[in-house]
């Protein structure tokens, strides 16, 4: 079977650096930190299958199928060793991807599937009464996500400062629990699949690097000590004053991250 035909959105030129976005989400999550990433670099946003306009898997959908799905895309379109940036599931995705040997630079920002069995709980809690309401929701959410008290109101488990963020970033966020059809399956696989794996010490081929919000209520930043533990030479950033997304409660501070790492 061949590579999946993923949407995707190309700006800049320059090294190639995949965006992968995460649960529900599409690769418009990553609109605040494109512009200033493509000055330097050809930045590749993809919707994942399932997710955005990209169309679902045939077969199971599972973090390892989703994966393996990015991996032949990868392959398909010569990015094979490209440089990947991850958010949350996506973040997830990229670690994998450096554990089966990905040997260009792998930045995962707040990964899912370093958990233990309560933090696991209260992610599954969380994020699945999340969906239920913005779905229950959906006809008002153009007006709720245009003032601040609505997007405080609906964006506190994501962001540390959600009256801040862009209403058309938030409405069209939102959209996606409703919208995207691989959603569902792939909490399930978060929420009871298997955790994360790691690896030995110095067996990765590219570098590691994770970044996590200190008030990250979506994956916990205890987890990013477990994170660190089973990726022996992986580096950490912490991110002051951010929730679940460096990219949205700190653009500038993320897109400054990411060229240290990625030099």
């Amino acid at each position: 079977m061949g590579a999946p035909t993923l949407n995707t959105e190309r700006s800049g030129s320059g090294t190639p650096l995949v965006l992968v976005h995460g649960l529900g989400s599409s690769l418009r999550n990553w609109d605040p930190v494109v512009p200033a990433l493509a000055r330097q670099r050809e930045v590749v946003a993809v919707d994942l299958p399932g997710f955005g306009t990209s169309a679902p898997l045939t077969g199971e959908v599972t973090v390892a199928t989703l994966t393996d799905a990015l991996q032949d895309y990868l392959v398909e379109q010569h990015l094979a060793d490209a440089d990947l940036v991850g958010s949350s599931m996506g973040a997830r995705m990229v670690v994998e991807l450096a554990r089966r040997g990905h040997r260009g630079t792998a930045v995962a920002l707040s990964p899912g599937g370093f958990w233990n069995h309560r933090q696991r709980a209260i992610f599954t809690a969380s994020i699945t009464a999340s969906i239920a309401l913005v779905r229950r929701i959906q006809p008002a959410l153009p007006f709720l996500t245009r003032h601040a008290a609505g997007r405080t109101a609906l964006l506190a488990q994501f962001s540390a400062r959600p009256w801040r963020l862009d209403p058309q970033l938030v409405l069209t966020e939102l959209r996606g629990f409703a919208t995207s059809p691989s959603l569902d399956d792939a909490r399930r696989a978060l929420s009871y699949g298997p955790n994360q794996s790691g690896v030995s010490c110095g067996t990765l081929k590219g570098r590691l690097a994770f970044g996590w919000g200190r008030q990250d209520r979506v994956t916990l930043p205890s987890e990013a000590a477990l994170a660190v533990a089973l990726y022996p030479g992986a580096t950490l950033e912490w991110f002051e004053n951010c929730g679940h997304f460096p990219h949205w409660d700190q653009p500038e501070r993320t897109v400054d991250f990411l060229r240290r790492v990625l030099r």
